[in-house]
């Protein structure tokens, strides 16, 4: 049983895969703030400006990702992991207690820095996740990129979609949600999620795009079933708790491929147990105890010291920059001309849909909607069908 519950063996591998699913569809906290800005507006009584200059504050906390990518090379995942889970908890741990009332509303300034706190806490979880993943899963990095990035944009409406179907979308329960849920999630991702050594054959790999099929398959089935609850109307309290339960579910539902690799292991050990047993019993007893197998083997362990002793002494090498595809330090990829070109595409393009996000909950209200939270959500499923494909389409060209 110890082979099977291996972090090194390929359940321990999966495990790992989706513990990471489960954080990602639980880190997109930084898209909802629609769901609950206009509490935070009337309470502290903020002109909109102010009210804009706090989502510039929890999006700045994402600027600070930096910090995350350089303790990556220097720290291990579950202790990346711990410092997004805490950060995150502490950022919209603070921000609960002042919209339901349990404390008096914080200055200005202060309320800016929790909410940095709770932007910033994401990149933490992204960044051990989608580094330890790719690592794990060297030959399919692109499917892997875009299932983990995919699950992150239906995060959204995950939260949103709970929150509504349980508790009428109530910010304050929403945002202790956004403190509890996802500091709970990195505590069971610490106990499973590690780096593992990749495939290293064709068969593996293939096996690999198997299940990675699977996944993308549940993805696409959860989308669905969240698309269609969030355009069917209002719901009864009986139906939406039945949705909640259905949809727990589905996101367990992963599980089913570790657990298969376990059963599949498990039948293999038992059947190789027996093929020894049954080849000890026919070995004669003096072929075990003969002088010419121990000198064979006392011979082959010579030669085995003389290659590795050889192995280490051509190992000194100078060291060769890293290329495209291969693992780069931070440092490494800010010397590489692609790195900027990246960084400034980044700069440039990706604010316009965050800043949209941002003011869907003013928007909405301005138009008369009572209720906002399903613009959010729609605008979460969107946005997860989009990362899935160019995850798949980019492999492809790729390969």
């Amino acid at each position: 049983m110890t082979f099977i519950f291996s972090y090194n063996s390929p359940v321990g591998k999966w495990l790992g895969f989706v513990a990471a699913v489960w954080v990602q569809a639980i880190s997109g906290n930084n898209y909802t703030f629609s769901n609950y800005s206009d509490a935070l507006k009337s309470l502290m009584a903020l002109t909109q400006l102010q009210l804009n200059n706090l989502s510039v504050a929890k999006d700045v906390g994402k600027a600070f990702g930096i910090l995350a990518g350089l303790a990556s090379d220097r720290l291990s995942t579950p202790v990346i992991l711990l410092i997004g889970g805490v950060e995150g908890f502490i950022g919209y741990g603070v921000q609960w207690l002042v919209v339901s009332g349990t404390i008096r509303p914080l200055p200005y300034w202060i309320m800016c820095i929790f909410l940095c706190m709770g932007g910033n806490s994401t990149t933490w979880m992204n960044t051990a996740i989608l580094v330890t993943c790719i690592r794990n899963f060297r030959k399919n990095r692109g499917p892997v990129t875009g299932i983990l990035k995919g699950y992150v944009g239906l995060s959204t409406a995950i939260f949103t979609d709970i929150c509504s179907a349980l508790f009428a979308s109530d910010p304050s329960t929403f945002l202790l949600l956004l403190a509890v849920v996802p500091f709970a999630v990195c505590l069971t991702a610490i106990l499973f999620l590690r780096e593992i050594p990749p495939s290293s054959t064709p068969a593996e790999e293939k096996e690999e795009v198997k299940y990675f099929g699977v996944i993308n398959i549940i993805a696409v089935i959860i989308a669905i079933y969240l698309l269609a609850f969030d355009l069917s109307g209002t719901h009864g309290k009986i139906f939406s708790r039945i949705f909640a339960g259905i949809l727990l579910v589905l996101l367990a539902s992963p599980l089913a491929i570790p657990v298969h690799l376990m059963v599949k292991n498990f039948i293999r050990q038992n059947s190789l147990n027996l093929d020894v047993e049954g080849n000890n019993n026919n070995i004669a007893e003096p072929l075990l105890c003969s002088d010419e197998t121990v000198t064979v083997t006392e011979e082959v362990e010579k030669k085995e010291v003389v290659i590795v002793e050889a192995a280490n002494a051509v190992a000194v090498v100078e060291k060769k920059a890293p290329v495209i595809g291969e693992d780069h330090t931070i440092f490494e990829a800010m010397k590489t001309l692609d790195f900027w070109i990246l960084f400034v595409s980044f700069l440039c393009g990706v604010g316009t849909g965050l800043t949209v996000m941002n003011n869907l909950g003013q928007m909405g209200l301005a138009l008369g909607y009572v209720d906002v939270s399903i613009f959010v959500s729609l605008t979460s499923i969107w946005g997860f069908f989009g990362r899935i494909i160019s995850g798949s389409v980019s492999e492809y060209f790729i390969k």
